[in-house]
């Protein structure tokens, strides 16, 4: 199972939680419709005499988001939510993080009614919408309310946890104003944009802005990529479009940072086109297995590990009998190339992956030994659930502030590991340069130097013959996974 292990920030949805007496509910609404003008940025040019053009040519000329706006609105709808939620406890409205969930914490309190309101795309012209799947998540009942105020009774299709994407479908007829979906990979950083949602309830509510930057990483999941805008996106927006100049959609709104301004993010369109087909005919996403854990090549690791620049991703481990292990890869290995498309960083190689058919014959670059290899590897299913002190230690401990022992029974158990596969950490120096590599007791020592240790003393012997060397390059197992580590002095 490909696995790229990240430090996740909590974020809050653009949804709003609605209590089931007095409070006004607000999820996000929000669509787009294709409309293939190449309008360009708004201009600040004087408008023009009114002896030239009417009242309404000049508004037009003022702002070319009038005439985008009224071709885009009939494709955004309302997304209205029953479910069951748990009643918040006072102590989930602590803050937890940047990115905090709209929806709060789950709780031991009992289960209310609760109902929200967010936004969505018609993405086909007899019904199907695109929206998050935070938005349905644990639904009761799903309505949609049309540009027109038509309102219909609407079925969840399909749902992606992963990508936080899901489709609904209305039975409103064959002819309704379906949106053009754009190509976000060609999306520039300055570029226009509009965001078009009910935000806090306020029906088809059109914020401009620019796009702030691209392949935001945010915690959201394994494959985030996201766009960031100072288009304003309030909760209310979940689920809605944003549109660049040419009225097309890309991006669907998804998360803020609740405590900031003109900071909204939208995952990219080219992240749901392949999605949607598999969405529409399953239900759910089938996604490619390398078995693989990584992480990115930083300029300390590059150094250690010989390699010329920090491009790639870093293998922290491989899965036995998984596709990557078939194919030759190993511990240590720096992937900068897969199925012909280069890995420029770990974050890359996650969404590649998912991508690929299974069965599909990959051919993998790897960096290894200051050399490349190829390997051909086969890609499996990705499986939806995937996603004490010894004194003879301490030799270790006054250089790099390590104390170790053998692995024991329980230690390994935990980690699914067998016995003698390497050293358990049982006490971290504070100040140290173990401590400063955010290395934890019960972390586990697998290799020193790309040597493989198997028992505490291997790891003490290593590390002590690493003499006079001021740096120590590590490989350690924690309950995240596993990752390298340089210690420095």
């Amino acid at each position: 199972m490909l696995m790229h292990h990240i430090g996740r920030f909590k974020h809050p949805r653009c949804g709003r939680k609605t209590a089931a007496v007095g409070g006004v509910a607000v999820l996000l609404t929000g669509l787009v419709t294709a409309w293939g003008i190449g309008a360009a940025a708004p201009s600040l040019a004087q408008s023009p005499p009114a002896s030239i053009h009417s009242s309404a040519e000049q508004s037009t000329m003022t702002s070319p988001y009038i005439f985008l706006v009224q071709k885009l609105s009939p494709a955004v709808v309302n997304v209205r939510v029953d479910r069951v939620a748990k009643t918040v406890s006072p102590w989930s409205r602590i803050p937890e993080g940047l990115f905090r969930d709209f929806f709060g914490r789950p709780d031991l309190y009992p289960n209310r009614p609760d109902q929200g309101a967010a936004s969505g795309v018609l993405i086909s012209s007899d019904g199907y919408i695109l929206t998050n799947n935070h938005v349905v998540e644990n639904a009761r009942e799903v309505s949609v309310t049309l540009d027109d105020r038509r309102e219909f009774k609407a079925r969840i299709i399909g749902k992606d946890a992963k990508t936080d994407l899901a489709v609904l479908k209305i039975d409103a007829g064959k002819d309704l104003p379906a949106a053009v979906m754009g190509d976000s990979e060609r999306l520039m950083v300055g570029e226009w944009v509009l965001a078009v949602g009910n935000p806090f309830g306020l029906s088809h509510t059109v914020t401009s802005g620019i796009v702030s930057a691209k392949g935001r990483v945010i915690g959201a999941g394994p494959y985030d990529d996201f766009i960031q805008t100072d288009a304003s996106i309030n909760p209310g927006n979940s689920g809605g479009p944003l549109f660049n100049m040419r009225g097309e959609v890309v991006g669907i709104n998804t998360a803020i940072i609740p405590h900031g301004q003109g900071i909204g993010f939208a995952i990219p369109i080219n992240t749901a086109k392949p999605l949607i087909p598999q969405l529409v005919e399953k239900g759910t996403v089938t996604r490619g297995f390398l078995g693989v854990s990584i992480q990115s090549v930083t300029p300390d690791l590059a150094e250690a590990l010989k390699i010329s620049d920090g491009s790639g991703a870093l293998v922290t481990d491989v899965i036995p009998d998984g596709p990557g292990h078939k194919a030759g890869i190993r511990r240590g290995d720096v992937i900068i190339s897969y199925d012909g498309r280069m890995v420029r960083d770990s974050r890359d190689l996650p969404a590649l992956v998912a991508a690929t058919p299974v069965g599909k014959e990959v051919r993998v670059t790897v960096v290894r030994d200051g050399g490349t290899e190829q390997v051909i590897a086969k890609i499996a299913k990705l499986d939806p659930d995937d996603t004490e002190i010894d004194p003879d230690t301490e030799p270790a401990r006054g250089k790099w502030g390590l104390q170790l022992q053998d692995l024991t029974p329980d230690a390994a158990r935990r980690f699914g590991m067998k016995g003698g596969d390497g050293a358990v950490v049982v006490g971290v120096q504070p100040g140290s340069s173990a401590d400063k590599a955010s290395i934890r007791r019960g972390d586990i020592i697998l290799e020193v130097n790309r040597q493989p240790v198997g028992s505490a003393q291997e790891a003490v012997d290593a590390i002590t013959g690493n003499g006079s060397g001021n740096r120590l390059l590590l490989l350690v197992r924690a309950e995240q996974g596993s990752r390298y580590v340089v210690l420095k002095q």
